[in-house]
C-alpha cells in the first residue's frame, strides 16, 4: 500500500484510475467531467502516469484529433492491489463514525461546490 500511496496521491487520481477502469477508455473531456477534475490537473497527472507506464494514450480510430486513456496493465494490477486496502479503510472510518456521518460527510464537497461563492 505504501507503493499505492505514493502513485494514488490523492483522492483525484483514484478517481481518474477508476473512471477509466470502469469505462475502458475514455477522452480527457470525459475523464474530467466523470472524476470531476479540472483540465489542467488532469494533463499533468495523466502526463507522470503515462511517463510510469500506469496509463495509455492513443489516438481515437474514427477522430485523429481525440486521444483515448485507458489504465495500462501496470495500472490495473495497482488497483487490484490499492481497491482491498481500501475498502478496509473506508469500513473502519464506518466503524469508527457510523454510516449517517460518513454519508453527511460525503455530501460535504458537493454542497461547497454549489455555494458559488
Amino acid at each position: 500500500a505504501a507503493r499505492a500511496g505514493a502513485i494514488f496521491h490523492g483522492d483525484s487520481m483514484k478517481g481518474v484510475f477508476h473512471v477509466l477502469a470502469e469505462a475502458g477508455s475514455a477522452d480527457a473531456s470525459e475523464v474530467t467531467e466523470q472524476a470531476d477534475i479540472l483540465a489542467p490537473s488532469l494533463t499533468r497527472m495523466i502526463r507522470s502516469k503515462a511517463e510510469r507506464g500506469l496509463i495509455a494514450r492513443a489516438r481515437d480510430q474514427g477522430d485523429g484529433r481525440r486521444v483515448m486513456l485507458t489504465v495500462a496493465p501496470a495500472g490495473l494490477a495497482l488497483l487490484r492491489d490499492v481497491t482491498p486496502e481500501q475498502a478496509r479503510i473506508y469500513a473502519d472510518i464506518e466503524a469508527r463514525f457510523g454510516p449517517d456521518r460518513v454519508a453527511a460527510l460525503m455530501d460535504l464537497p458537493d454542497e461547497l461546490t454549489r455555494l458559488k461563492v
